[in-house]
């Protein structure tokens, strides 16, 4: 285990998730195997032209830098952006299977109520509902289902926020990554930036990799004050161990470095939108880098070689966080997304087009590999990364 790996270890962070994998990778895996997300029957109607996807995610300890901020400043919009990451880790991912429509959404907050009072959690609701309307705006089918609020002080020192995604939708319209094959162009959208339908700048921080971030990156000014923020079994070496506070500036940034970790995920939804309904036939696969980062499509195609040597520009965010902790590049790029969020695998004649279509969001977009046939003997998918000057190697774990 590198020394890197071990920093994420002595949080109770797995990078790889392998044994999770280990036991998941031996479920039932649906209708379509090779998709990004399970899809199952239509068991809510039995339609056998349709599917049913069900899918949870959250924000993470991402929430923590909401409290984090709360304390520090008596604003509660911070919760705003948290309530928005839940949402969009679960949108984006079903965005990568075809899903921008009849998509109906509960969230769930668990809270401490000493900590998280009614103006937080009033800042939490509202900005769910307000991120679904913008959304509609742009002609993406997702509503509220409503949630759960759970004043559990014995379980949580602060806020957990978390969401499901029920959709059903048309078998015909699925994008199955089982497709993904050698020959494909990866066209990569950036995850930083202000898109047209953002109102702040974005780090492209995304809700991946927090725990280790929010730890490298801050002060022990925080362990110190915000004692409910960590794990008391966790070694203190390995808490709020970074040079900065929230008010300081981000290197090479014009944001703070609070602004720049608390940035929301950004969702994609509004490009994709366009993208299924102009370019479906060229869309051979689609992959939200978030668990996994830019490693995680290897879990995608079969007897592929995925090969990333064109990245876009690294955001300071994370030249930051590899900096202060001392973290491989290895481990960099196996964990966060490194600048680009969401990949589509597409006909390498169609990569133009569809890298217009994300700059006019705003969104800087650029091929940044592509995809062969695997080298290996026994048939496995791999992943090269080139990048100034390094070559890293990536094989699936179990």
């Amino acid at each position: 285990m590198s020394n890197s790996q071990d920093r994420y270890a002595q949080r109770g962070v797995s990078s790889s998730k392998s044994e999770v994998h280990a036991v998941v990778d031996k479920l039932d895996r649906g209708v379509f195997p090779g998709a990004f997300c399970k899809i199952g029957a239509d068991i809510l109607t039995g339609n056998p032209d349709k599917c049913n996807i069900i899918h949870s995610d959250g924000s993470g300890t991402k929430s923590t830098l909401a409290y984090l901020h709360y304390k520090e400043t008596g604003d509660p919009t911070g919760f705003r952006k948290t309530a928005q990451d839940s949402l969009v880790m679960n949108i984006d991912d079903l965005l990568c299977v075809g899903a921008i429509n009849g998509i109906l959404i509960s969230s769930t907050v668990n809270r401490n109520a000493r900590a998280i009072p009614g103006e937080a959690l009033g800042q939490l609701i509202s900005g769910t509902e307000d991120f679904l309307a913008t959304l509609r705006e742009y002609g993406v089918g997702v509503h509220s289902g409503g949630g759960e609020t759970a004043d559990v002080g014995d379980l949580t020192g602060t806020v957990t926020v978390d969401s499901c995604a029920v959709v059903v939708m048309d078998r015909t319209d699925v994008i199955d990554n089982a497709n993904i094959k050698p020959g494909l162009a990866i066209v990569g959208l950036a995850s930083s930036g202000q898109a047209t339908y953002e109102d702040f700048e974005n780090s492209g921080i995304g809700s991946n990799g927090l725990t280790s971030a929010r730890h490298d990156l801050l002060s022990p000014y925080y362990l110190e004050k915000y004692p409910e923020t960590v794990d008391p079994t966790t070694d203190k070496q390995f808490l709020y161990c970074g040079p900065y506070k929230m008010t300081d500036t981000l290197p090479d940034s014009s944001m703070t470095v609070g602004d720049a970790i608390m940035s929301p995920t950004r969702t994609y939804a509004p490009i994709i939108k366009q993208l299924l309904t102009e370019d479906r036939d060229n869309i051979y696969g689609m992959v939200h880098c978030s668990g996994g980062g830019q490693t995680k499509c290897i879990r995608f195609g079969t007897s592929v070689h995925h090969i990333k040597d064109n990245f876009l520009p690294i955001p300071p965010i994370f030249t930051a966080i590899q900096k202060a902790s001392d973290t491989s590049t290895e481990e960099m790029f196996r964990v966060y997304n490194m600048g680009h969020r969401m990949e589509i695998y597409c006909d390498p004649k169609a990569a133009a087009g569809i890298i217009a279509k994300s700059e006019a969001f705003g969104i800087p977009a650029q091929i940044i590999g592509r995809t062969e046939a695997t080298q290996r003997a026994d048939g496995q998918n791999h992943v090269t990364i080139q990048h100034d000057g390094q070559t890293l190697e990536y094989t699936l774990e179990h």
